[in-house]
């Protein structure tokens, strides 16, 4: 049984941000994590780092042969296949629906919603295969990373924000669908988080300052890992269906 109920992870976005600070908080829990990133060199590093318990798969997320790889090297490495899954990778986009840049939004619907549903579609299927042995014995998670704007629109990323609405609703329809066999899909919408997020949305320097000057002091990706830690640690039968995090003084959106 011990072979069957121990923690197996893979992590979007796993090379900055909320994903990195994932990555360290469940390696440090004992959990063994397989990190995607672009960033090749940083993986390598983490690898350092880290130990043998994590193992970078560098590509495009967006791109169906990489999340295979994921699973595949889980099942190679580790021996099994992932019992949790974190759907962090994604873009922000600055711009209100008047002013967004329509290429720029085609590329964020399909790293935002596109690849997630495929993340979510692999990682559903193999979950159900062997979570019904399992349950109650052993959990299994998919982590989604949401967003504040993806329930209460933003005047700054108003279609940034109706990426993650989508991504919301994957939630709850993968929720509805794979709750009863067992098998936790958890949301965590974050509020204003310092990371490289803001410069790859194009948020300048002066509107990030603002932000820190409101609402500060803002998250960090600590903030959402510890959170990330605290649903996967509860016991199978609890099913933390979804947790908004902000920052104290941040009162919208």
């Amino acid at each position: 049984m011990e072979q069957d109920t121990k923690r197996i992870a893979i992590v979007t976005g796993a090379t900055s941000g909320i994903g990195e600070a994932t990555v360290r908080k469940l390696v440090t829990e004992g959990v063994c994590v397989i990190g995607n990133g672009r960033n090749g060199e940083k993986l390598i590093a983490l690898e350092t780092e880290l130990g043998s318990c994590f193992y970078g798969v560098s590509g495009d997320i967006t791109q169906e042969s990489v999340i295979d790889e994921l699973f595949n090297v889980a099942q190679s490495r580790f021996g099994k296949y992932p019992n949790i899954v974190v759907a962090n990778a994604g873009r922000g986009l600055g711009g209100s629906v008047m002013e967004s840049d329509i290429a720029e939004f085609q590329k964020i619907l399909q790293i935002n919603v596109t690849s997630t549903l495929a993340l979510l579609q692999k990682s559903a299927r193999l979950m159900v295969a062997t979570q019904a042995d399992l349950y109650p014995s052993a959990t299994a998670d998919i982590i989604i990373i949401g967003s504040v704007v993806g329930r209460n629109i933003s005047p700054f990323s108003a279609v940034y924000g109706a990426t993650k609405f989508a991504v919301h609703a994957l939630a709850e329809g993968l929720r509805r669908e794979i709750g009863p066999k067992g098998i936790r899909v958890s949301l965590i919408e974050p509020g204003l988080l310092l990371s490289g997020f803001q410069e790859a949305a194009g948020y300048s320097d002066a509107m990030v300052s603002g932000f820190t000057e409101k609402f500060g002091p803002l998250l960090i990706g600590e903030d959402i890992a510890n959170t990330i830690h605290f649903m996967i640690t509860q016991p199978a039968h609890v099913h933390i269906s979804e947790i908004m995090v902000r920052p104290t003084r941040q009162d919208y959106p």
